[in-house]
């Protein structure tokens, strides 16, 4: 099929107790359910949560029906796989996550027979003074200590704090033990799965659990923990075009996440090998102008450039934000271009999983 254009998806929204309000009153997103709502699925092709397109000549399908249809177009030349490789989310951390891991992908193709775990990073876009994250676990710690401070829920003795602030991003690979919140609106770019181990004491809706399956849970995490990961926030590395900054906020094999702050137009080239998915994080909208046509994005909404389209070019209607995801090659995307603009390769490796 030729004529492809940015395809915008339904989002998926869910409402678990550490939820909030923040979408609507940080946001500005209207005709939201009444009730708090925890997180809101941008881009998903994750099971029965796969995306229903709300715009232009594929409305009404599915993302996974344009995914197994039309993979070269789509995600990218010579690209296959089950499902799109990346699930984006804003989450309203009004409240603290439950303490959590992801697998990863060894673990969640042996123990799981999922096709691959999931890795992710956590955007922040706004948070009160003081707000942390908890990410990795310290060293010198045996099983059985770390067994006994879950249980006890005295996360602070082994695992690792971290100040954030808005702009700052969290690489955070499969395995490692982590939780975010309060007061924190995050958006996060991960693998398309919803692998998990938990070990609070309660689930994601806040009921709380037995005993009996307190203890198995967090037997669970301790056989799937990475103890030789340290995430730590990023401020990311800018990069000025012109008018507008270009920041790489986090890179690894799975994805790549940038920031740009848009002050004039930018085009954003054709590229076969690889789509580009955007979301509207500041205040304003973007047009997008390609060879078949204009899309508006509109504040704190998302779309998929499929990798067919060809060149785009945004104009932003005033200053505004958009965050970019992909999977990248990690040289020709991402360690190439901060190389030319004077970054280090150990600056670089800071980003995530970037290996130079």
């Amino acid at each position: 099929m030729g004529g492809w254009y940015p395809i915008k998806l339904e989002p998926h929204l869910r409402a678990y107790a550490f939820g909030g309000r923040m979408f609507r009153e940080r946001l500005g997103r209207e005709r939201l359910p009444e009730e708090d709502l925890a997180e809101s699925w941008e881009v998903s092709d994750y099971r029965d949560t796969t995306g229903r397109v709300v715009n232009g000549a594929h409305a009404g399908r599915t993302l996974h029906e344009l995914v197994e249809e039309f993979p070269d177009e789509l995600v990218g030349e010579g690209w296959r796989g089950p499902h799109f490789p990346l699930l984006l989310k804003f989450l309203d951390a009004s409240g603290m996550l439950p303490v959590h891991l992801h697998a990863d992908d060894e673990t969640a193709r042996r123990k799981y027979g999922e096709p691959n775990g999931k890795t992710e990073a956590w955007h922040i876009l706004w948070s009160e003074p003081g707000a942390s994250v908890l990410a990795g676990v310290r060293e010198g710690f045996s099983r059985e200590e770390l067994a006994d401070a879950l249980w006890r829920e005295d996360y602070d003795a082994v695992m690792l704090r971290h100040g954030v602030r808005p702009g700052d991003t969290v690489y955070v690979p499969g395995g490692v033990l982590h939780s975010f919140g309060p007061g924190m609106l995050v958006y996060e770019v991960q693998q398309t799965s919803d692998l998990g181990q938990f070990a609070s004491p309660y689930d994601l809706y806040g009921n709380p659990l037995d005993e009996k399956t307190r203890r198995r849970n967090i037997e669970e995490v301790l056989d799937e923990l990475r103890t030789d990961v340290r995430p730590r926030p990023n401020p990311g590395l800018a990069v000025r075009e012109g008018g507008n900054t270009r920041t790489f906020c986090c890179a690894g094999p799975h994805f790549a996440l940038e920031r740009w702050e848009l002050a004039e137009e930018w085009t954003e080239p054709a590229h076969p090998q690889r789509f580009v998915a955007l979301t509207v994080v500041g205040e304003g909208a973007v047009r997008i102008e390609y060879e078949g046509g204009t899309e508006l994005l509109g504040r704190a909404t998302s779309c998929i450039l499929p990798a067919a389209l060809g060149a785009a070019r945004l104009v932003p209607e005033g200053r505004t934000v958009v965050l970019a995801s992909y999977v990248p090659d990690l040289e020709q995307d991402v360690a190439g271009p901060l190389r030319e603009a004077g970054y280090e390769d150990e600056e670089i490796e800071v980003l995530g999983e970037v290996r130079i």
